[in-house]
């Protein structure tokens, strides 16, 4: 077993490393260039704080991450490269440790447009507790459950600016599969997911998706409209048996087309968020929705705090068969900026799930001791009483973690 989970965290990284090693070995940047390098390193220290659902998974966790960036610029600042790879060692979950190349891309600044080729991230959401339309990026999901790491996808992206607004196009040639912790470490599914996925194209990982973005700024309102043709990064877990008896979760990706809009609104001291989207595949269509608002109080008791009231509430036209974790779900915030010389930032979420009566909570807050020490802490807790729920699997894993970063 232990073979085969190496094995497959190797297989992890090497569409990516394939993808680093073309780009650097045929780029030549034709300019003398600035280089930077810079990174950090983080020791995570996790406790739960409740007994574990199954007697092979541990009460504590430790890890190590280990991420540094070289980012080389041109002096006329038409070139930039970056190359930002990753490695986490994990102490009882074999699938957390692993590595990947996180961003390794490169970018050709020209008048009113962009060309950036490589390995990179994209983030298309405006909303705090989900993003919808976030669909050019693979969860890492065996980073943080929040969703909010993400793997670097291969894409060629023409970036333009006009009067009428930016207009972003994607080649995407590539896929890559979701990652998923081993049942042996918390916050897990209690059935291994297997390494051997299944695609509903024929040309599997290799598809080639295409995406186009619209994006434009009337001051007070910013609006986006994109539209994405390819695989689905989100699977559907299929349980299968295998030859030994044992049950496991195959994932299958779907193709699927997304058409999805965001607008962020101003007026006084309130920030109005919305992401849309409607999804279509061969088995199913649907449309979603995450919306909400932020209020901020500056200065709150004659101090340097600001204070921010947020509420959001998601919508899934597929009620409780939907995939996502929120169907109908209201969410309350609060978030608190120091504005001291340490950056001390708090946020704080409680998620209420009206049709099973669930709930979630979190706190992550971090502050810088110098300028080269952070300290960030994290709590979530979940309750959930109906096996029908996606988080009834975490009802037992509560925990806080506290993260020492050291910078470079």
């Amino acid at each position: 077993m232990a073979t085969q989970r190496s094995e497959r965290n190797i297989r992890k990284i090497s569409p990516a490393q394939w993808l680093a090693s073309v780009l650097f070995s045929t780029l030549a940047v034709p300019v003398q260039a600035e280089v930077e390098f810079s990174g950090k390193v983080d020791l995570e220290a996790r406790i739960f704080t409740e007994d574990a659902l199954r007697s092979n998974q541990k009460d504590s966790n430790l890890s190590i991450l280990f991420e540094p960036q070289w980012v080389w610029t041109s002096d006329n600042q038409q070139h930039l490269v970056q190359f930002k790879p990753m490695l986490r060692l994990d102490q009882h979950d074999d699938e957390r440790t692993h590595g990947d190349i996180r961003e390794a891309y490169w970018i050709y600044v020209k008048d009113n447009w962009e060309v950036r080729t490589g390995l990179k991230k994209e983030f298309w959401g405006v909303t705090e507790f989900q993003h919808l339309v976030d669909v050019i990026n693979q969860t890492d999901l065996v980073e943080n459950i929040s969703g909010e790491e993400k793997l670097g996808q291969p894409m060629i992206n023409l970036s333009v600016a006009a009067d009428s607004g930016i207009w972003d196009f994607y080649i995407l040639p590539g896929f890559r599969e979701r990652t998923f912790s081993d049942p042996e470490g918390r916050l897990s599914l209690p059935i291994e997911v297997s390494n051997s996925a299944r695609f509903e194209s024929s040309a599997k990982e290799r598809h080639t998706d295409l995406a186009i973005r619209w994006s434009q700024n009337y001051d007070w309102l910013d609006l986006t409209a994109s539209v994405f043709h390819g695989t689905n990064r989100e699977p559907e877990l299929q349980m299968v048996q295998r030859n030994n008896g044992d049950l496991q979760l195959v994932p299958y990706y779907e193709q699927m087309t997304q058409w999805g809009t965001t607008a962020q609104a101003i007026w006084l001291d309130w920030l109005f968020k919305l992401e849309a989207i409607h999804r279509k595949t061969d088995r199913n269509k649907f449309s979603a929705l995450h919306t909400g608002f932020e209020y901020t109080m500056y200065g709150i008791a004659d101090s340097d705090i600001d204070l921010g009231l947020i509420m959001e509430y998601g919508w899934d036209e597929r009620g409780e068969k939907a995939s996502s974790v929120m169907q109908n779900d209201l969410f309350g915030g609060l978030r608190f900026a120091f504005n001291d010389e340490e950056g001390t930032e708090i946020l704080a979420g409680l998620g209420h799930d009206m049709d099973f009566s669930s709930q979630s909570f979190s706190i992550e807050a971090s502050r810088r001791l110098n300028n080269y020490w952070k300290i960030s802490g994290e709590v979530r807790f979940f309750e959930s009483d109906n096996p029908k729920d996606s988080l009834y699997t975490m009802r037992k894993d509560d925990y806080l973690q506290l993260t020492l970063s050291r910078y470079f």
